[in-house]
């Protein structure tokens, strides 16, 4: 047992003195730290100093909310599936009054109820319809008088809701077909959007809204200590800190050091916007000099802990060398308990196992 345990020992020596020069190396050749200095051209937005982001222009993939205000169809309009029509009639049976809204269902026809059954109305207009239902209506009364207006178009579903910008910068308004957006402010979508629709409808006028976000982020990029960095990608709202980042994303966690700063995009090449920020101060002295308004399209990027990122490098390169020196030291153990007896009884009964 003493042979093993000086074995062991010597083993580990010999497994640390390889592996120290390899997680040196791996250390040495890992990406530079950030400048110590931000590279600024102007004052930074804080915490206390925000301010207000630039028009928003719609990008892919924005979720906009469009409300028609007014869809009068251009004349002559053939009414169609799920058209609402108000009807009044003059006239009816004492038990059977027809007044009020009736869709136009599958199939093209209103139901105006017992006893007076369904009218085909599809492809007619309202004046052509009205002669339709009363026509109809003959077969159960004497003079009726009918009255009928289109009280809700059915494209107005289609235009009205949620719209999602698609790859190629269009919004959907089906039957009324695409509109393109991409790139504009929410008043020069709404005027692009009713422009498209006056090819359909007299004088239209629609509102519109961002109903979500999606094309203005920014990211929070935490290193992983050795396995592997997580990126978490979060929608700018035009009031966030550092510190509501680092909320976001649930704090820092046991991998990472307090080693923080923001890479800011420039439109040129070399013009990168490095921000240290010293996360200590923030927290614990409610300092806001590096609580930096956060942009779109900022990195904000969360250093490792370097004796974990140690631990974790060193535990990699000596695993697969452990197992090869544990299989070996195990083929030692076999060898020399098996091995014992031969050498003390020596004859045939010293290969029984056990003995």
């Amino acid at each position: 047992m003493t042979g093993n345990r000086v074995l062991l020992q010597s083993a580990s020596l010999v497994l640390l003195a390889i592996a120290l020069p390899l997680v040196g190396c791996a250390t040495l050749s890992r990406r530079p730290e950030p400048p110590p200095a931000p590279h600024v051209h102007a004052p930074m937005p804080r915490e206390l100093s925000k301010v207000a982001l630039p028009t928003y222009r719609i990008e892919p993939p924005d979720i906009l909310i469009v409300e028609a205000l007014q869809t009068i169809p251009k004349a002559p309009y053939q009414l169609r599936t799920t058209d609402i029509l108000s009807i009044q009639v003059e006239g009816t049976l004492p038990n059977a009054p027809i007044a009020g809204a009736f869709a136009v269902e599958s199939g093209g026809f209103v139901n105006l109820g017992f006893p007076y059954g369904r009218v085909r109305v599809a492809e007619l207009t309202p004046d052509q319809a009205k002669q339709a239902i009363e026509d109809h209506l003959r077969q159960y009364l004497r003079e009726p008088f009918v009255s009928v207006s289109l009280l809700e178009l059915a494209g107005r579903q289609q235009i009205a809701g949620e719209h999602l910008v698609g790859p190629d910068g269009t919004i959907t308004l089906g039957s009324y077909g695409s509109v393109s957006v991409v790139g504009m402010t929410l008043e020069q979508a709404k005027f692009a959007i009713e422009n498209h629709l006056r090819q359909f409808l007299d004088s239209p006028e629609v509102s519109v809204t961002v109903a979500a976000f999606n094309s203005k982020v920014y990211y929070v990029i935490t290193e992983g200590a050795g396995t592997g960095d997580r990126v978490t990608r979060l929608p700018v709202t035009g009031n966030e800190t550092v510190l509501d980042a680092i909320a976001n994303i649930n704090g820092l966690t046991e991998l990472s050091s307090k080693r923080i700063w923001i890479a800011r995009p420039s439109p040129h090449t070399n013009n990168v916007q490095v921000l240290p920020v010293d996360w200590k101060a923030i927290t614990a002295q409610a300092s806001t000099s590096s609580n930096y308004q956060v942009m779109p399209g900022d990195r904000i990027f969360v250093a490792e802990d370097k004796m974990v990122a140690f631990d974790t490098r060193l535990a990699k390169f000596l695993a697969p060398i452990e197992r090869a020196m544990g299989f070996s030291l195990l083929g030692v153990g076999v060898a020399t308990r098996y091995s014992g007896p031969v050498l003390q009884g020596g004859g045939a009964r010293g290969f029984a196992f056990g003995n």
